[in-house]
């Protein structure tokens, strides 16, 4: 035995090691891609840079080419009117000059004018001064503090790993509240990153054979809560990860919650031949047993070797033992898993149309006859939708009418070691039955329908409501003697 128990601790720590050494090599995979990565977004950061200094270095040269047309174009319209008042200038000087070679008084009356005529020329009434300036001194940029900014330019901090607060995390009602904390306060914070995954082992996320982490982004709060979950799995590994503007920080060490729940599916291999069965659904089919028949009669024909799925080696026909197929009234199909202890939590919701049901547990291996509540080994409650709508708490048979109206869904709750069965409206949680018994047997869900559907739903926890109520209830369950079995 302590051989056994050293073989079976080193088996253990080898798989410890393969799962680290999986995740090391998984790590440097990730440090090789993740720092290509930012090798790219750091180009393509750089890049944006030049572009946004390329656009604003065309806007800026396009101003100066305008600044320079504008002062091209008033030197030249200035260049334009001197030009003008110069060729105006020369003709009166020109008369002038000829104007002084005139002896003649005669001649001499007839140029008396010209004073007046150089008074108004234009060339005196031009402003030899240039309209605009030759500088382009305005036009000068200044960049030192912006290369002195640009020089100062560092990798933006990583933000930190936040820390899971394990002890404010609750599991609860199908749901997963996870609380975090950042080590040190960090005001660039602008939201969080959740991730999880379900899982069967417990401790350190493993690589092979683990379903993708689902994610949850854009976290404002340090609380998040994931809400109707199915809890088909044992665990969840969940981490969180902080993120600023432009990157985003390690993840937290993840940590695995236990979720374990009570899950089965109906045993379609057992059930009577005119239910059609489907996982979690049973469906009444007046044609389907004659239908089943004549294919067993076949494979039976054509086949000596049992099916598969009939072999009792495996663990859900341990669940149920073997028997054979439910026949005549007992239009019944049963889970595949047995409660053997602890306290468990499963819904039912029939369709509208379903004209009579039951809902409850029996021990394993009932009669191939025998119908839910009409043993005392069986417990149930009634449903019969026919001519006028019944509600009745049913075992060793023997009937206690109730009289509450029928819930959309029913909440049954079974604990096995404190020896009761409850009936709950599954949306209001409100009690409809409690059985108080001493269980001596492992339990299978059983479900009985004739007309109509039922949809089965597992892997649900027992609601905060129903314990509450179980609590408090000190047998207010509309239990009686009479439909009491303490075996």
């Amino acid at each position: 035995e302590t051989l056994q128990r050293i073989v079976s601790t080193l088996v253990n720590k080898n798989d410890e090691i393969h799962n680290f050494i999986d995740m090391l090599n998984h790590t440097i995979s990730n440090v090789q891609v993740n720092s290509s990565n930012a090798i790219s977004e750091l180009d393509e950061e750089f890049d944006g840079l030049y572009s946004v200094l390329h656009e604003m270095k065309g806007s800026m040269a396009n101003t100066i080419q305008q600044e320079e047309a504008h002062k091209i174009q008033a030197l030249q319209d200035q260049l334009s009117q001197c030009s003008r008042a110069l060729e105006s200038s020369e003709e009166l000087l020109e008369l002038a000059v000829q104007s002084l070679d005139i002896k003649n008084p005669v001649e001499l009356l007839e140029v008396e004018n010209l004073d007046w005529i150089v008074t108004v020329a234009s060339a005196f009434r031009l402003s030899l001064k240039p309209k605009v300036s030759d500088s382009m001194t305005h036009m000068m940029v200044d960049f030192a503090l912006e290369k002195r900014m640009l020089q100062a330019v560092k990798f933006l901090p990583v933000p930190k790993a936040p820390e899971i607060d394990v002890a404010a995390c609750l599991v609860a009602d199908n749901c997963i509240t996870i609380s975090w904390r950042m080590p040190e306060e960090d005001s660039r914070i602008d939201h969080f990153v959740l991730e999880y995954r379900k899982t069967n082992f417990d401790g350190l996320p493993r690589l092979k054979g683990e379903q993708r982490w689902e994610l949850v982004d854009y976290i404002k709060a340090t609380q998040y809560t994931l809400s109707d979950l199915r809890f088909d799995t044992k665990y969840m590994n969940l981490r969180v990860q902080a993120c600023n503007k432009a990157v985003a920080g390690e993840y937290s060490d993840p940590v695995t919650l236990e979720t374990k729940a009570f899950v089965f599916s109906l045993d379609s291999t057992s059930s009577h031949l005119n239910l059609k069965v489907e996982d979690t659904y049973v469906e009444w089919d007046p044609t389907g047993g004659k239908g089943q028949e004549k294919i067993k009669g076949k494979e039976n024909k054509n086949s000596n070797t049992a099916s598969p799925k009939r072999s009792t080696n495996s663990p859900r026909a341990s669940a149920r033992g073997s028997r054979d197929r439910f026949a005549g009234e007992s239009y019944t199909v049963l889970g595949d898993t047995a409660v053997e202890s602890g306290q468990h939590y499963w819904e039912v919701r029939a369709q509208k149309d379903c004209k009579s049901y039951s809902v409850g547990v029996t021990y394993r291996n009932p009669g191939k006859f025998d119908q839910l509540g009409k043993t005392n080994s069986s417990w149930c409650i009634h449903i019969n939708n026919w001519l006028q709508t019944t509600f009745s708490a049913k075992h060793n048979n023997k009937a206690k009418t109730l009289d509450i109206p029928v819930p959309d869904r029913i909440g049954v709750y079974c604990d096995f070691d404190g020896g009761q069965l409850s009936f709950y409206n599954a949306s209001s949680k409100a009690l409809l039955h409690t059985f108080r018994t001493k269980f001596t047997q492992p339990l299978l869900p059983g479900f009985m329908i004739w007309c109509g559907g039922l949809t089965v739903t597992t892997g649900l926890q027992v609601p905060s409501a129903v314990k509450t109520l179980q609590k408090s209830e000190n047998g207010l369950g509309g239990s009686t003697s009479s439909l009491n079995n303490v075996a």
